[in-house]
C-alpha cells in the first residue's frame, strides 16, 4: 500500500499532476483544492490513495492526510466512486464536506456537478455518524488511531466485506487497542470477518 510520492513536479495541471521519483514519473489524479497548494512548489510530498478495478489501476493525489481521509469516507458510500469524490473535493474544501454532512446541509452537497438528491441525502445518512463519533469533524482528528481506522474500513470493505460487518469489527479492534498500526489492524479485522 502507497501512503506518499515524494518527489519532483514534472506536469501540472488543476486535474493531474506527474511526480517523478527515482527516474519513475506517476501520473495522479488530483482536486482542485490540492492543485492550488501544489501550484507553487516544486519538491514535493503527495499523499497518495491507490484505487485498483479490474481493467484499471490509479493514483489519486492529496497535499494533506485530511484531505485523503475525507475522500477514502466519500468513496466508501454506495454511488460515490473516486471520480465523484474528487469532484466533491475540487468544489469543496475537506472542512467544508465535513461541515455540510455535519449539518445536514443537502443543498450544499448536491450543489456538486454529479450529486443528485438521492445520493447526497445517501451520503449524509452514512457519514454523519462516522464524523458525529469523532468529534464532529474528520479534521478535528488529533489521534493517528481514527487515520488508520477510516484507511483499515476503506480496505476491508474493498476486499469484499459487507460495511456494516467491517466498521463493528474495526472498531472494535480500535476499541481494545488503540496503538495498532494500520496493518495490524486490517490483519486482525481480517481474523475477525
Amino acid at each position: 500500500m502507497y501512503d506518499y510520492i515524494k518527489g519532483t513536479i514534472e506536469e501540472l495541471s488543476p486535474a493531474e499532476m506527474v511526480v517523478e521519483c527515482s527516474g519513475i514519473g506517476y501520473r495522479i489524479a488530483i482536486s482542485l483544492n490540492s492543485y492550488e497548494k501544489f501550484k507553487d512548489c516544486k519538491e514535493t510530498k503527495v499523499y497518495i490513495y491507490h484505487h485498483i478495478r479490474e481493467e484499471e489501476e490509479s493514483f489519486y493525489g492529496f497535499y494533506d492526510k485530511e484531505e485523503r481521509r475525507i475522500f477514502s469516507l466519500l468513496i466508501g458510500v454506495s454511488g460515490i466512486g473516486p471520480g465523484t469524490a474528487r469532484m466533491m473535493l475540487s468544489s469543496l474544501t475537506a472542512d467544508e464536506v465535513c461541515n455540510a454532512v455535519s449539518s445536514a446541509d443537502v443543498n450544499k452537497i448536491k450543489g456538486v456537478k454529479g450529486i443528485g438528491l438521492k445520493t447526497a441525502q445517501k451520503l449524509i445518512i452514512e457519514l454523519k455518524d462516522k464524523i458525529a463519533r469523532q468529534g464532529g469533524s474528520e479534521l478535528d482528528l488529533g489521534a493517528q488511531t481514527n487515520s488508520y481506522a477510516a484507511e483499515a474500513t476503506a480496505a476491508l470493505i474493498n476486499l469484499g466485506f459487507a460495511k456494516g460487518a467491517v466498521e463493528k469489527v474495526v472498531a472494535a479492534i480500535i476499541k481494545k487497542d488503540g496503538n495498532l498500526s494500520l496493518e495490524e489492524i486490517i490483519k486482525k479485522g481480517l481474523k475477525l470477518l
